[in-house]
């Protein structure tokens, strides 16, 4: 299942390393999951209850870093 935020959120939402860039929706190999993933850095967030997780110690690293 999916996340479902609303747009609006989803437009504030930022990835809280350094780069603080946008997040899309999913994993980069599962469009589907429940997680965030920055389109700078690559961590992966969890959302949990529909609530996004946005703490870089409850971040996944991606694999290639």
């Amino acid at each position: 299942m999916a996340v479902e935020l609303d747009p609006q959120l989803l437009d504030i939402l930022a990835c809280p390393s350094d780069d603080h860039a946008a997040l899309v929706v999913g994993r980069p190999d599962d469009p589907d999951a429940d997680a965030l993933t920055c389109t700078e850095c690559g961590r992966v967030y969890p959302v949990d209850d529909g609530v996004p997780v946005l703490l870089l110690d409850a971040a996944e690293q991606p694999a290639d870093r």
